[in-house]
Formats: C-alpha cells, structure tokens, sequence
C-alpha cells in the first residue's frame, strides 16, 4: 500500500512537472492565450497624483496606472505583464527625499513598485545618477516578478568577476508560458556622470550585449516569448551617434535590426512614445522594425510623467503542426490622464506623502517678484544668470571648498518653471526642483580663453539658427526634408536642434552672438565682466556642473577640442563638491538675509538685435502658445 502510494504519487509529480515545463499545449490552439503587457518609465519620481515641485494635483502619475492595472488584473480571461523601463530615482522632489534625506526608511519607488507587483524593473541612467548608496538599497528592496528580482541591466558587469552587476534577464510564467526578459541600461551615462556613481562597474555596449545574452537565454532557457527591456530610445542618430558606433546612447532599434530572438522591445530614455513602430532618421517619420530574418519586431515605449504608455494586447496561439506559438501583437498609447487616480492605493503611502510634504514646504528664503525659465531660450535672463551667479559665488565661499571661478556655464535644465512657485515670493525647498532639475556636481574646470570661445560655439550652433533675415527662426529647430517642424513628445513642443539643457551661456565675460553667421564664427568675446582684457592665450577657472564637465551634450568635446579620455579622467577638473549642486544652491539662498533680486546681467546679446527680437517673436509663439 505505501508502495502504490509513493508510486502513485512519483507519477503524478512527473506529469505535473512535465505540465508545468511543457507549457505548448493544445488548449492555446483552440483558445488562444492574451496577455496585456502594461509598461511604464521615465517617470522622474512622478508616483502620486501630486506635484511637490508646484505644490499642485499631478495630472498623471503612477497612482493612474495603479487604476489600470487594476482593470486589466480584473479580467479574468486574461492574463497582465506589468513592466517599467527605468529612470524613476530621479526628478522629483519626493524621491529626493527618500534618497537622500529619509533613508532609513524603505524608499518609496520599491515601495510602491512592491505593491502594483511589478514583473520586471530596468535600471535607468538616472538611477545610476543617484549613486551606489541609493540604488544598490533599491535594488535589494524590490521584488519584482517570481524571481523576486531587483533591477534588471545586462551590460553593466563587476569590474572584478565581469559578471553582471545587476540581474541580466527574468523569467516571468503567464498561463503556463514562459517569457524571458532581457534588460539593458544606456551606455553613454559615463560620458555624463562622475565615475564615483559607478564605481566597481563596467559599462558594455548593448548591442554586442543583447548578441551574448541572446543565445545564453534561448539555449538555457528555452523560453516561448523573449522580451527586450532597454533604457535607451530609438533614434540612434540622436546624438551625432552613427549605427556602427560603440556605447550608442539610443540602440534600441539597432538591437532590433541586429539580433534575432526578440519578439517585442520595450524602451524608455527618449520621452516619446513608441507604439508599435520604429524611426527613420532619413524621413524622421516612423516605420517598421525588421530583424535579420525579415520578422517585424515592435517597439513600444512610454512618454515621461505617466502620461502616455503603452497597452498591448500579446495573442499567443498555439501551432499544433509547428509546435511553437504564434505571437500577434496590438498596442496603443494609452493617456492616462483618462484614468483617476487609485484613491485606495494612493491612501497606502499617507504617512509616506505627508513627510514628504512636510519637508518641502520648508521656506528657505524670499525673492522680489518670479523668474521663469521660459526667456533662457531666447537670451539673457534672469533666471540662468540666477545660477550663474550662485555658481561663481559657491567657488569663492571658502566653506565649499571649491577654485574661485572667473567664468560660469549654465544652461536651462527646464524649458518652462517658474519660482518661486508661492504668490508672496517666499522661496520653499521644492522651488530648488525647479530652479535645478538634475543631482548633478559643481565642479570648477581650467580652460583657455580659446576653448571658452569654442565651447560657446558649439553651444549657440546647437542653439540658434543661422538667419538670413528677420523673417527666420532664431532657434534652430529640427525639420523633416520638406521644412516642417518635428513634434517632440519629451516637451509637448516642436524639436529643437538639440535639447535646451545644453543651451549654455556664459557669466564673467561680456561677448555678442551674430546669428547671421555661419557656425564656428558667431561668438565675439568682448571683454571680461569687470572690464579687464579677455586673452584667448589666458587660463581661467570655469565654474560648470559635473554633466557637462564629463562631457555631457558634447560641447566640451565638439567645442573645446577636449577628447572624451581626459574628460572622462576629469584631466581638466580642479575641485568638486561632494554634493550635488541643488543642495549647496539650497544652503546658498539659505544663508541670505534680505530678499533675492534676480535680474538679467546684460553681458550677453543676440546680433542684429531687430533679427533677433524678431525671431524671438515667432518662435515664443511656437515653443509656447498658451504661455500669457
């Protein structure tokens, strides 16, 4: 009798585990199993229906995919595979807090990730950008699918063992399939970020990545569905990167193009959506996405915020001939400003809010009337030369320790915010969130007068177009082969050449840019602000933050002549912080005793000044209609 039981129970076991391994079975032929694949990224900290940089309700924010996934969980003759593709450590104030102030407690991303039972986590850049400390706790923190796993990035490995630091893929089991999900982090971060954020890690080209993984995962593996998890974006040209270039930051469609295996890839990093198809730098329109074998593999990606992401609707039918599913495939961008907020699950994380509230409703100074950064694009304002001056101020306080600066760089970090945000010009912690958007480091550089010149060169040809009357744009917009504007989803505004936070300008010199002439030869550096001699021979010290001194938007690079190895190696850096920016900007305006002023400091104009206003003009109108 014990015997027959044993027996009896060995078969069983045996036929359950060779059910539950051979999943491809005839039931999917007759039924066929749907899956809807829900995934977020970039969304820059935006968890709650609540903005803590504006003290404003959030139109969209996780708590809206909360009520989606919600929905979709609750119909039963499907099955939800909830992925997010990074860079969520990072933009607003609330996350700041959890990294960097509130870190005994759990931080709030792993947290509310925990909670929605997410399958799968890519690591962002902008995660890396919050440092070991923040990022390796999150990663032991999340539990993401039934492997439990943190976050997922392939191509950053051990500098010791050259195993990857992260996991590199996992496998999810819906209805008895089983998919595979490979993630990849963007490569070109180190270009960007000080090595001390990385430190011990190796960081890998994704497309020579996803040629390794690829066989490992279907040799070891032998999943029915392989899924491409990549924190990078689809234009690979963006950038002036080239198909064949190594640590391109935007490879997703090259993976695409290159490696077979891949049934979808789901992206993040570039802000602007993706519902099925591919881009064409040519056309700059959007196209199919082959891979070696002629298989049309889709790219899906969500918009930053939470505001639009991709829903798909995966039908695996099963081939009783072939022995192998058939995969067809329905996405759409899904707004979610369409769906309210999951009150129920937004009341888990009260407690969480409400000290989060509590800290960046801190004031911390005053200001005689607001800046907006709206002006930055087109000129000298009062808002970048805000910075400008805090940053030659913070290198000559001995107390930060820093080379005392004779010239500043600066960009806009934001196309359009305002501070303070409050009507009675008091300035709150959360206005620094909007004043300086990014964790990034005050560091003071040696340069030539030559290089600075060439630096702003660069600057202002990725800036401003070169007109030809008043009737041009003075921004220099990009255009598709028949000269219309190109709508860019990361701002809500038409394309610009390149992104405004490498619109830089210059503090303690006095130079005019003529837009009527051709790039390389519009900059004519005047004099130093206090009126000394501007020598092109001369060193000067150069106040800068740590994206740019690392090479960042490339106008070091381009501009300065300087190559990416001594950029890398900080060759030229002279002194740092050792913390980011915003918090000694924060002490800065801390430590006043009267109300700030800000004011344009006119050492800096656009020539032929009726060109200019003219362009101005027209291009306000385009970059912003409903501004008043």
């Amino acid at each position: 009798m014990f015997t027959k039981r044993i027996g009896t129970l060995f078969i069983a076991l045996i036929a359950a585990a060779a059910l539950f391994a051979s999943p491809k079975m005839d039931k999917y032929a007759e039924k066929p199993l749907v899956i809807k694949v829900v995934e977020t990224s970039d969304l820059h900290g935006a968890l709650f229906p609540y903005d803590f940089k504006t003290d404003k309700i959030k139109e969209t924010s996780l708590a809206n995919v909360a009520t989606l996934v919600k929905e979709l969980r609750g119909e039963k003759s499907q099955e939800v595979l909830l992925l997010d593709c990074g860079d969520n450590l990072q933009g607003q104030p609330l996350i700041y807090y959890y990294n960097f102030v509130a870190t005994k407690e759990q931080n709030i991303l792993s947290k509310t990730f925990n909670t929605l039972a997410y399958d799968a986590v890519a690591l962002g850049n902008h995660d890396v950008e919050t440092g070991h400390e923040v990022y390796d706790k999150v990663n032991a923190e999340l539990k993401a699918g039934p492997s439990r796993a943190g976050f997922l990035s392939a191509n950053l490995v051990d500098e010791k063992t050259g195993e990857p630091y992260f996991a590199p893929y996992t496998i999810v089991r819906k209805g008895g399939v089983k998919i595979a999900i490979l993630g990849m982090t963007e490569p070109a971060f180190v270009k960007n970020f000080p090595s001390i954020l990385y430190s011990g890690i190796k960081v890998l080209d994704m497309v020579e990545t996803a040629k390794k993984w690829m066989p490992i995962i279907q040799q070891k593996e032998k999943p029915d569905v392989v899924i491409g998890l990549f924190h990078a974006g689809v234009d690979y040209t963006y950038g002036g990167y080239k198909k064949d270039s190594v640590n391109n930051e935007n490879p997703a469609q090259l993976i695409a193009e290159q490696v077979s295996g891949f049934d979808a890839i789901y992206v993040g990093h570039d802000h602007q959506g993706w519902d099925g198809k591919g881009y064409d730098p040519a056309t700059k329109g959007k196209v199919d996405v082959m891979n070696p074998e002629g298989k049309i593999v889709p790219i899906y990606g969500a918009l930053n915020d939470g505001r639009k992401i991709p829903v798909v609707t995966m039908t695996l039918t099963w081939n009783k001939k072939t022995k192998d599913f058939e995969i067809t495939q329905e996405g759409e961008l899904v707004d979610m400003a369409k769906y309210a907020p999951d009150e129920t699950w937004v009341a888990l994380f009260a407690k969480e809010i409400e000290a989060a509230k509590a800290w960046v409703s801190k004031p911390i100074g005053k200001m005689n009337g607001s800046i907006n950064s709206r002006e930055s694009l087109f000129g000298d304002s009062a808002f970048v030369d805000l910075i400008h001056n805090l940053q030659l101020e913070l290198t000559k306080d001995p107390a930060f320790g820093l080379k005392p600066a004779q010239i500043s760089f600066c960009a806009p970090l934001s196309a359009n915010a305002t501070i303070p945000s409050s009507a009675d010009g008091t300035i709150y912690v959360r206005d620094m969130f909007s004043l300086y958007v990014y964790e990034n480091w005050m560091y003071t550089m040696d340069l030539t007068g030559a290089q600075v010149k060439d630096f702003l060169e660069a600057s202002y040809d990725g800036w401003m177009n070169q007109m030809q009357s008043a009737d041009d744009n003075l921004i220099a917009f990009s255009k598709t082969p028949d000269g219309k504007l190109v709508f860019d989803a990361r701002t809500n505004m038409p394309k610009t050449k390149v992104a405004s936070y490498n619109y830089d300008s210059a503090a303690g010199i006095v130079y005019d840019v003529d837009v009527s002439k051709p790039a390389g030869s519009r900059i004519t550096v005047k004099s130093m602000a206090d009126g000394a001699a501007f020598n092109p021979a001369k060193t000067y010290s150069v106040a800068i933050n740590s994206y740019r001194a690392m090479g960042g938007g490339g106008l070091l690079e381009k501009g300065a002549k300087i190559p990416v190895a001594d950029l890398l190696s900080m060759k030229y850096v002279t002194s740092a912080t050792t913390k980011d920016l915003r918090f000694y900007l924060t002490e800065y305006i801390e430590k006043q005793t009267g109300a700030l002023d800000p004011k344009p400091l006119g050492n800096w104009k656009v020539i032929p000044e009726d060109w200019a206003a003219a362009g101005k003009a027209r291009d306000y109108q385009l970059l912003y209609p409903n501004a008043k």
